[in-house]
């Protein structure tokens, strides 16, 4: 999953956060985190599977909840998606909510935070059959677009077909890929030559009832079904791009008006009836929001909680990282504020095509000063030390820190100084470390490159512009040696992590195995993986391979679990969190009478 857009520019603007005091991190909780509150509330790990009875409507009641009032959403970027075959992003996720359903969906108990995957628009996650390679689903009775019209099988087709056209380049890919493999496009271009998916692939043999075949098992199917791009589209409404501007609502509001980088109004959907969403309790009359406002200006808003600002959230943005020091010290903010784990793991990549020893590798996470480069991200509120390859929000994730880092944190020289003399390499061994060449990055690898050069390493800082750094760095003959990236899991399950990050088939230009890890013995884990079928063992395999791969090959340095930490107004309740977008969920909020 992409990080949003709002999270990468608040992180550019960190730029002298390295001298955060030691309220907002100590630098030596042994539990992960530094900061007061930090490592106690631990990921919800009651992730699975809804049943039919889970998948019915009308969605559990908020305590205390009244329909009535109008939320605004105070948004630092505006969406460069509405059309939700294009939406990939948090703050995209987190929005298409309102106004859009999938076959299936994250159903949210607003009181322990356990989140199950259910039928949305579909009666239950799904039927699996022929070894989870086949998958049917069934269209409950009175689903609607917002003009009234019944929703179909045929609808949530062709809104799938539609994913294949050249100019749909930003959502995901899972359902086309597993329906044709990695070439898709070049098997089907789309609806608008007049053809159709095959019943082959996708049948539909009546108005409630659609079936997918794929050309292999996938046992998390009923996740990658809750993909916002995974809903259906009036094929007379379809105008192309000129979708994104007036996507048309199946869900519980519809657009009122959209000045795109300015503001974005929904009112409700009159058709939406609730006693089919199991999702979404839509206790607002009205949603607004304004886009575009600069921070630490949007912080100061929600901190002074006056006007309309008092009903108002930011559902995927963090807090600006100068304010983190008061904002987490200040009890007068501790009751409205959010700071939970997002779905993202910040790693350095070790770049195994050129640092071929394991045991280098090895030093160079034990020099790692985790604890100054945690202070640059905003404190202990806005990432916890990480030290594993799967986020906490992933189901099956373990507490696994093979190299002591919350021990030492700081990093342990004495130890690096050890390995590389293991490794029977002269030193100061020579690395090349990339950034983007903003100033927080500058900032960030700066101290970096101290803490390794105490360590027996002699490091080479190389600046890369930010518009083109992922291409760069993901070139197979990348010329550096140690490089940043960020990876999230589209949904709990390692099979959105591991994968596309560690498979050392997948070694072309624009990979995300940016390591280029190669191990004969995790491509075959990887294949034994995918074939299981039980969900939980699935999880467990895929949380003991990302443990080999962190402890044996050493291709990835985790250091931070992104988190997310902000305020909401006063007058809002029922204000929840959805784990797997890593956002605010919008569902169950409720305007205070």
């Amino acid at each position: 999953m992409r990080i949003n857009k709002a999270r990468q520019v608040s992180a550019v603007l960190a730029v002298g956060a390295l001298a955060l005091t030691a309220a907002c991190s100590s630098g030596g909780s042994s539990d992960g985190g530094n900061g007061p509150d930090s490592g106690k509330k631990a990921a919800v790990q009651n992730f699975g599977v809804g049943t039919k009875a889970d998948s019915t409507g009308p969605a559990v009641a908020v305590d205390g909840a009244k329909a009535g009032g109008t939320a605004y959403s105070l948004d630092q970027a505006g969406f460069d998606y509405l059309d939700p075959g294009q939406q990939y992003v948090s703050d995209q996720l987190s929005v298409q909510l309102l106004y859009n359903r999938s076959l299936t969906g994250y159903k949210i108990d607003p009181k322990s935070g356990k989140t199950i995957v259910v039928g949305d628009l579909a009666t239950d996650a799904g039927t699996p059959s022929d070894g989870s390679k086949t998958w049917t689903y069934t269209l409950k009775d009175g689903v609607k677009f917002e003009d009234g019209t019944p929703i179909t099988t045929k609808d949530v087709k062709y809104g799938i077909e539609r994913l294949f056209a050249d100019y749909q380049t930003q959502g995901p890919q899972y359902v086309q890929k597993w329906l044709y493999g990695t070439d898709y496009r070049k098997k089907y271009a789309g609806p608008y030559d007049g053809k159709e998916i095959p019943d082959a692939q996708i049948s539909t043999p009546d108005d409630k009832t659609i079936v997918f075949h794929f050309l292999a098992p996938h046992a998390d199917t009923p996740y990658a079904m809750a993909m916002p791009n995974i809903s259906p589209v009036p094929k007379a409404k379809d105008d192309k791009q000129k979708y994104n501007n007036h996507p048309f609502s199946s869900g519980p509001y519809k657009i009122a008006s959209y000045q795109p980088g300015k503001s974005l109004s929904f009112e409700r959907n009159p058709n939406w009836d609730p006693k089919t969403d199991p999702i979404r309790n839509a206790y607002p009359d009205k949603w607004e929001f304004q886009l575009g406002i600069q921070e630490p200006g949007l912080t100061n808003r929600l901190a002074a909680d006056t006007g309309t600002d008092k009903f108002a959230i930011n559902m995927s943005g963090s807090a600006d990282p100068s304010k983190m020091q008061t904002l987490t010290s200040d009890p007068q903010y501790k009751g409205r504020t959010v700071n939970e784990y997002q779905p993202y793991v910040e790693v350095y990549n070790l770049n195994t095509k050129r640092i071929k020893d394991p045991k280098v590798r090895q030093a160079l996470v034990y020099a790692f000063p985790m604890t100054q480069v945690q202070q640059a991200f905003g404190g202990a509120a806005q990432g916890d030390l990480g030290t594993t390859l799967l986020s906490p929000t992933v189901a099956g994730w373990k507490k696994f820190d093979p190299f002591g880092k919350l021990a030492k944190p700081m990093g342990d020289p004495e130890k690096s100084l050890q390995l590389l003399k293991d490794a029977g390499v002269s030193t100061p061994y020579k690395i090349s470390l990339a950034y983007a060449n903003t100033p927080r990055w500058d900032t960030v690898t700066l101290t970096i490159q101290k803490a390794l050069e105490k360590a027996g390493f002699k490091v080479e800082r190389k600046a890369i512009d930010p518009t083109s750094y992922y291409t760069v760095v993901g070139k197979v003959d990348t010329p550096y040696d140690m490089y940043r990236t960020g990876w999230g899991a589209d949904w709990p399950n390692g099979s959105t992590v591991v994968p596309p990050t560690m498979d050392g088939r997948n070694l072309a230009d624009g990979t995300n195995n940016y390591a280029f890890l190669n191990d004969p013995k995790v491509n075959s884990e990887i294949d034994r993986i995918n074939q299981i079928t039980d969900l939980p063992q699935q999880a467990a395999a895929w949380e003991q391979l990302s443990e080999y791969v962190l402890q044996t090959d050493t291709s990835q340095l985790p250091f931070i679990f992104d988190k997310y930490f902000n305020l909401h107004g006063s007058g809002l309740g029922g204000v929840t969190y959805n784990q797997v977008y890593g956002t605010i969920n919008p569902n169950s909020v409720f305007v205070k009478q």
